[in-house]
């Protein structure tokens, strides 16, 4: 793939998450609390999801080998990062889950269709196609200061992440299967704190490696985010009342 067909891949991929964000506004992609029999078979959540993340961990790491990028600074940092974030999506985090719920194989087949193209797009990004950062420009890069902001922002983004996850996981005893209204930690300021995590985190990421294609997985991930995280909003308007919500936003403190 050459430079300009990659810039193509990224314009595509820019305009397959508008049409996401817009559908998402209109239809509730159907897992977690929004599972409904009408998206067809499902399988065992913990293996939907192992199924589902797991291919962008494989993929960049077999492009990484590819590339013939090696241990050269800061590239090799970067996938660091981004496989640190999905080791613990794909081989940690499925396992915490509690509970017998299900993920319909329509959901997980689209998850693994995204991860795979988004591995693609972040290894051109990172190893081939990135002219603001030339490979092996060594721990002087670690001097700009757009550098710590982004080493900042994307692990506070994931500390905000994984202890949302922690929170949700342990609002119900065993055998309940109520829902309730997190109350801990950013939930206290958005009603998708986990949400918000995860969009830090690859905000993060993006300004860390200046990557054109970082900044498309940041409008992804708020394509696919900020749309749920607006009816999880209103689903707990509705099952709680204005009232319990308060001034919670949605998915950005404050703000939305």
């Amino acid at each position: 793939m050459d430079s300009e067909t990659f810039q193509l891949f990224l314009w595509v991929m820019s305009g397959m998450a508008l049409l996401v964000f817009i559908a998402l506004y209109f239809v509730k992609a159907g897992y977690g609390m929004f599972r409904s029999p009408s998206w067809g078979w499902s399988i065992n959540n913990k293996l939907a999801w192992v199924l589902m993340e797991s291919p962008v961990f494989v993929v960049m790491l077999v492009l990484w080998l590819y590339s013939g990028i090696g241990f050269a600074f800061p590239q090799f940092m970067f996938l660091l990062l981004f496989l640190l974030h999905y080791f613990q999506r794909s081989f940690v985090f499925p396992f915490l889950i509690k509970g017998k719920s299900r993920m319909p194989v329509a959901i997980m087949v689209m998850g693994i269709v995204f991860n795979v193209l988004n591995g693609m797009m972040q290894a051109g990004g990172l190893f081939w196609f990135n002219e603001k950062i030339p490979t092996g420009i060594g721990f002087a890069y670690l001097l700009e200061p757009y550098a710590w902001i982004g080493i900042v922002l994307f692990f506070v983004g994931m500390g905000i992440n994984l202890h949302s996850d922690h929170v949700i996981r342990h609002l119900r005893q065993p055998g309940d299967t109520r829902h309730y209204l997190p109350q801990k930690g950013m939930y206290r300021y958005v009603t998708s704190a986990n949400y918000f995590g995860e969009l830090m985190e690859w905000t993060g990421f993006a300004v860390l490696t200046s990557s054109p294609a970082a900044w498309v997985f940041v409008w992804w991930t708020a394509a696919n985010l900020v749309p749920r995280a607006n009816a999880i909003y209103h689903k707990y308007c509705d099952e709680f009342g204005m009232e319990a919500v308060g001034k919670r936003k949605r998915i950005i403190p404050f703000i939305y």
